[in-house]
């Protein structure tokens, strides 16, 4: 099989929900506005096993993006990885690099850019030292720029493992000696709207910076409890968008 190189491009969204997907009314907007000739489309996949049939039936694919549950579970059906996707060992971006008869797929990671740039428009000197909520594919890009920054941070989990705590080991002293707070965690998002992380919200001041990954909705129940206490919230919104962009730099790069 040759593939065509020319015209139509195809990108796309993997993950399993997608009913929250944001990147295909941004990225159909983009292509319109910048008259770009492609399209961007939903690929839930209930099983990451459907990768591969995803990726021989769409011979136009030149890029993905790629949600929860499969930022790590993708990696073992890709040829190579960006350095810093090696270093966290999470993907959101797959580039389609095909050449003749042969078809490459890297995969990077556009959180890492989204996540600091968003998170960098609010620091403040006193947000020294963080937890981050969740231990899943987007919390290895937030801890990866934690370390860049030299923010120091104690991971939160439902499950005991080594280098985190539990929610229930998670006492008030630890909430308030930790400005900076990171949901990267599905609680919350829609349309479970009523859930939220286990935390002790009393312990919040408006020294505190509350982040969510979580955009739709736009204020979550974590960052409502954080803003009530006069902490100042963040939802992933900016960060989607940088992220995106970031992701579409690199599609465009080769």
């Amino acid at each position: 099989m040759t593939f065509d190189l020319t015209g139509f491009r195809l990108y796309g969204l993997i993950g399993f929900p997608l009913g929250h997907s944001f990147s295909v009314p941004y990225f159909t907007e983009k292509f319109a506005r910048e008259r770009i000739e492609a399209e961007y489309r939903n690929f839930p996949l209930e099983n990451i096993s459907g990768f591969e049939v995803l990726v021989k039936k769409e011979e136009k694919l030149a890029g993905l993006n790629v949600t929860v549950p499969y930022k790590q579970k993708v990696i073992p059906y890709l040829d190579t990885l960006s350095e810093t996707a090696g270093k966290i060992e999470a993907v959101n971006t797959i580039s389609f690099l095909r050449g003749g008869h042969q078809l490459e797929l890297k995969g990077d990671n556009t959180d890492v850019t989204g996540f600091r740039r968003s998170l960098e428009e609010h620091l403040k000197k006193q947000h020294s030292s963080a937890l981050v909520l969740g231990t899943g594919g987007s919390s290895k890009a937030v801890t990866f720029v934690l370390e860049q920054l030299g923010i120091e941070y104690t991971m939160v989990s439902r499950s005991a493992g080594e280098g985190r705590i539990l929610y229930e080991d998670l006492d008030e002293g630890m909430v308030a000696g930790n400005s900076l707070i990171i949901n990267t965690t599905p609680l919350g998002m829609h349309p479970h709207e009523d859930t939220f992380p286990a935390i002790p919200y009393g312990e919040l001041t408006s020294g505190h910076l509350l982040f969510d990954l979580v955009y739709n909705p736009g204020k979550t129940r974590f960052l409502a409890m954080g803003e009530e206490r006069g902490a100042e919230i963040i939802n992933g919104y900016d960060m989607l968008i940088y992220q995106a962009e970031a992701s579409w730099e690199i599609w465009n790069a080769y």
